[in-house]
């Protein structure tokens, strides 16, 4: 497979790039994690003045109509500044489940407000969700910006159902997370009402592949920005009258840093194509993309630390920041063992 970006691809990744380098400030993502964990102001010129939140859904909803290449870009650019927005819940997850399976009278009433920012999702699974009809009990504990929820994308991997937040017998709680950009919340449902999807096994693959190629990309993103934010600090640094960046360990722990972005690239770019294109290894190549890009990331962040020497390690500097987004993102969805489990077990099948 060959690929390049076309020149709207390239627009929208310098659109994206530009926007969130201006926007997505230290200062502003931190008063985010202070509250909710969305910069509000950020969210709403993402959706509503920058007009690039419905890019992968499609134009009967209000959206862009265009495909996961250009969700993997806007993912990446949001990634590389660690911006506080419930893009992966609301848009990759929810917002495609819905898409893909709702009902006309579904996507009429969710995606236009979903696309807009007016409204917020969560989307989780509960195995053991009992249902009574379509009224549901069950839960998680780990809901992405639950407690900032207007509706809830509920699965048991057999049906799909949309809860309204505050429906009857929803509780939620925040939790205590690692990536307070991300919070997590424990949301619990005692035999709440809910609509079911009409078609789920189109809701959730949609969703899987969204999510699965929004993380890997915010991977990809967080992990350049790693080497870029550390190449700089080698520069400006002095040590024994040189710049640390001249030494060589130094250099070797950033060109390895590199290599293993190139590779994660390929590997987000590859899936991100495979969908569009529908190709045959679309379903290996998206657990291979989650799988490498988040380790990736999390070995990157590591290094970014280490390579700052001390400052590294302070609040103050934001290289904790991108570690413990590397660190959410790695676990979240799958973890790295469990992807490369299902990429085995496609290969050979039984012998897995």
């Amino acid at each position: 497979m060959e690929f390049a970006f076309s020149d709207e691809q390239t627009m929208i990744a310098e659109t994206a790039g530009a926007f969130f380098a201006e926007n997505a400030t230290s200062e502003r993502t931190r008063k985010a994690m202070a509250n909710d964990g969305i910069d509000r102001a950020l969210w709403h010129g993402f959706c509503q003045e920058l007009g690039l939140s419905g890019i992968g859904l499609p134009e009967s909803g209000g959206g862009a109509g265009l495909g996961m290449v250009e969700l993997a870009v806007i993912a990446e650019a949001a990634g590389a500044q660690v911006a506080a927005l419930p893009m992966l819940g609301s848009l990759a997850q929810a917002a495609q489940a819905i898409a893909a399976g709702g009902s006309e009278g579904q996507q009429a009433e969710w995606l236009p407000r979903l696309i807009s920012g007016e409204a917020i999702a969560g989307y989780f699974h509960d195995a053991a969700l009992q249902a009574d009809g379509d009224r549901l009990t069950g839960g998680s504990r780990f809901v992405t910006h639950g407690t900032s929820a207007d509706l809830f994308v509920v699965t048991n991997m057999r049906q799909v159902w949309v809860v309204r937040a505050d429906a009857p017998g929803v509780s939620v709680t925040p939790q205590t997370s690692m990536d307070q950009t991300r919070p997590l919340a424990h949301v619990r449902l005692d035999n709440v009402p809910g609509e079911r999807l009409p078609d789920p096994a189109a809701a959730l693959a949609a969703a899987h592949r969204a999510g699965f190629i929004t993380a890997a990309a915010e991977a990809l993103g967080g992990a350049q920005a790693c080497l870029d934010r550390t190449v700089a600090y080698s520069k400006e640094r002095i040590q024994f009258g040189r710049p640390i960046g001249s030494f060589q360990a130094y250099k070797h722990r950033l060109a390895d840093m590199m290599v293993e972005i190139e590779q994660a690239r390929s590997a987000v770019y590859w899936a991100a194509c495979a969908i569009d294109e529908e190709a045959d290894e679309a379903a290996m190549a998206v657990h291979a993309a989650k799988s490498f890009a988040t380790d990736t990331y999390f070995r990157c962040a590591g290094d970014m630390i280490q390579l700052h020497g001390g400052i590294g390690f302070t609040w103050e500097h934001d290289a904790h920041l991108f570690f413990k987004r590397a660190r959410s993102l790695q676990t979240m969805l799958g973890s790295g063992d469990w992807h490369r489990e299902r990429i085995a077990a496609m290969i050979l099948g039984e012998a897995a």
